[in-house]
């Protein structure tokens, strides 16, 4: 049976969302609260907060819960007894992997933040379930290797960042990777709102605080992803998901300032014609199309008023005051593990600025530092992906450690 067939005649979809207490899972939650009928929670699970994870225990009484962190689950464990609901707890990576490819789940939201999705993701990939990708990281670290996965078995794999799945509703209907050229689409234009520092100058940027980069002007998220958006390595990332869910070159991606979030993305065509996908910037709008499709259903956010909105800008992005974008068209372009590489630096460099154990303006530094430090190879397999993120870990570890020192001293 075709996919689309199989998902339209299921009464009841159940779901396993992974990262359920971030911003994404909650999103999904409040989606999938407004059509009881279609969609039952089977799985969930979080990092460390096991009393949020608790309540929404209480609230959806899914089949599994899991932790990752071990302590955090015998925590969640002793609660769901003393309420005496029939929820199990699993734990870690192994517990996170057995939700994602359990065989009564259709749907998996993989919504776990970082690296830390790639193997819970990888494993509903390979259990042929319809995914609905959040975590970019499992591209960025393993595109490869994660898109012959989904095409050996079948699984179906729908954009949930708002700019892909704008561009996902703007492309032709039935396109695969590889083929756009031959359906006339010119080029991806990923819109970007700017981050809180738009118009900072470069010697600002050096002031600003994880409180400042983590106030994001128009959208509501996570910590990481703020930092992220603020220097523009978000959007970098982006980019090298777009590569590998569209079939696409670098080349054939722009990134656009877009500052009101109104366009979440465009499509340009060789006849002239450019689509593009608007709506109020609320995560429910790609949450519920990627539920529903291939139909559609309603998501309880508001209908863009075009009268309020005004005027709709442009700008080009500076890619000098906001190098992480740069760095990431580099990676994509150099292939093998360099995106491994990247994203691994990326990660320990924000991890350390909200520390403050370094600068925002360090960040790229250290991304930097790791990218020329390691000569990338082979990223074939899942073993050498996971080396390669391991020692570029380590190695951004020193970049940083090495900052931190010189900062102490001159401070």
């Amino acid at each position: 049976m075709a996919a689309r067939e199989r998902f339209v005649t299921q009464a009841v979809q159940r779901l396993a969302i992974l990262g359920a207490t971030g911003s994404i899972g909650a999103s999904t939650l409040d989606v999938v609260a407004r059509h009881p009928d279609r969609f039952r929670v089977t799985a969930m699970t979080a990092h460390r907060d096991s009393a949020r994870l608790f309540e929404l225990c209480l609230q959806h009484q899914p089949e599994y819960a899991v932790m990752a962190d071990p302590a955090a689950a015998r925590d969640l464990a002793q609660r769901i007894r003393g309420a005496d609901i029939d929820t199990q707890v699993l734990t870690g990576p192994s517990g996170l992997t057995e939700v994602a490819a359990l065989p009564q789940v259709d749907v998996v939201m993989a919504a776990i933040v970082g690296a830390a999705g790639l193997l819970p993701t990888l494993a509903a990939v390979r259990a042929g379930k319809r995914i609905l990708l959040a975590n970019k990281e499992a591209l960025v670290m393993a595109g490869g290797l994660f898109m012959a996965e989904v095409a050996e078995h079948q699984a179906v794999l729908l954009p949930i960042d708002s700019e892909h799945n704008a561009v996902f509703q703007c492309l032709p209907c039935g396109t695969r990777g590889g083929d756009l050229p031959s359906r006339g689409v010119e080029r991806i234009v990923l819109t970007a709102s700017g981050g809180p520092f738009r118009r900072h100058a470069a010697e600002e940027l050096h002031q600003v605080t994880p409180e400042a980069a983590c106030a994001h002007p128009n959208w509501s998220m996570g910590r990481k992803i703020s930092v992220d958006s603020a220097t523009l390595m978000n959007k970098g990332l982006e980019v090298i998901e777009a590569c590998w869910l569209f079939g696409v070159d670098p080349t054939r991606v722009e990134v656009v300032v877009h500052p009101q979030s109104v366009i979440h993305s465009l499509v340009s065509y060789s006849d002239g014609s450019v689509l593009a996908e608007l709506g109020n910037p609320d995560m429910r709008t790609p949450i519920a199309h990627a539920l529903a499709w291939p139909e559609r259903m309603y998501s309880g956010v508001a209908p863009l008023d075009l009268i309020s909105v005004a005027r709709l800008d442009f700008e080009v992005v500076d890619m000098a005051r906001f190098p992480c974008l740069r760095l990431a068209y580099e990676a994509m372009a150099a292939g093998g593990a360099a995106t491994a590489i990247l994203n691994a630096a990326n990660e320990i460099a924000v991890a350390a600025f909200l520390d403050r154990r370094l600068r925002f303006t360090d960040i790229p530094g250290v991304i930097d530092d790791t990218l020329s430090a390691l000569a990338p190879g082979d990223a074939g397999d899942l073993e050498q992906i996971l080396d390669w993120d391991a020692r570029a870990r380590l190695s951004a570890q020193r970049s940083v450690d090495a900052r931190y020192t010189r900062l102490q001293v001159t401070s």
